[in-house]
């Protein structure tokens, strides 16, 4: 409304069984720009658009669908997009970084891309079930032949940025997702837990002097690079928070 944009994001729920149709029967519609995908339809709609981008073969997700003017659909990944702008918000240099990303899941794999699209000089990788974590690694690999990638242990020393791409933190109890007590004070600290806004492992790392990215900061840095891809122009974070009365 701030931008006079002609265009409103209508919730819709679909169960799995369905979505396949329903997503080929939605964008037959004249006035379908685009779609935003959640879960659990972000990796079955990997396969139901004409192109993907190399963010997309890498995560193996797609959250974002734009109905081209031909006619055919793009599908991109924006999570680790969002995560990777916060962190340059916050002034950490990507470029040249030893990172390493904890948990080769959805949005892990999604960070891990764009890491290596913003050119981290290292990522190494570490999931509970090291299988994943292969994957990733020859998908970044793949597309990133001259990226140093690496399958780790969780041990976040010596790293400049240590990503939580796990849902540790979401429930009351859960462990921390590495040792914090590990941790150095030049290490920077992402998390993609949006329960609350300092979880436990934010918490910790700041106790131990680490600057840090908190979860919702990839969601509002996300929207820009939204309304950049349906060709609605951009925003700030500070535009979004102003309109969504977020005291962040």
């Amino acid at each position: 409304e701030s931008r006079g944009i002609d265009a409103v994001v209508v919730p819709m729920g679909c169960k799995a069984d369905d979505y396949p149709a329903f997503l080929r029967a939605l964008f037959r519609l004249t006035n379908v720009r685009g779609a935003l995908v959640t879960m659990p339809h972000k990796v079955t709609t990997v396969g139901l658009v004409d192109e993907i981008t190399p963010t997309v073969e890498i995560a193996g997700s797609c959250n974002a669908v734009l109905l081209r003017p031909d006619g055919t659909l793009l599908g991109d990944m924006f999570d680790g997009t969002g995560f990777v702008r916060g962190l340059a918000r916050k002034g950490f240099v990507v470029g040249g970084a030893s990172c390493l990303v904890v948990g080769a899941g959805g949005v892990g794999s999604a960070i891990a891309a764009s890491l290596a699209a913003a050119g981290a000089g290292a990522v190494a990788l570490f999931d509970t079930h090291r299988g994943a974590a292969e994957a990733l690694a020859g998908r970044l690999r793949k597309h990133h032949p001259s990226l140093d990638v690496r399958i780790a242990t969780s041990d976040p020393a010596g790293y400049d940025l240590v990503v939580n791409g796990t849902p540790l933190g979401m429930a009351p109890g859960d462990p921390l997702p590495f040792d914090v007590s590990r941790l150095e004070a030049r290490t920077f600290v992402g998390e993609v837990v949006m329960k609350q806004e300092i979880t436990p492992l934010l918490e910790a790392a700041r106790a131990r002097g680490c600057r840090y990215q908190i979860g919702t900061y990839m969601l509002f840095e996300m929207i820009p690079a939204y309304l950049e891809f349906f060709g609605f122009g951009t925003a700030t974070p500070a535009d979004l928070r102003a309109v969504a009365h977020d005291p962040c």
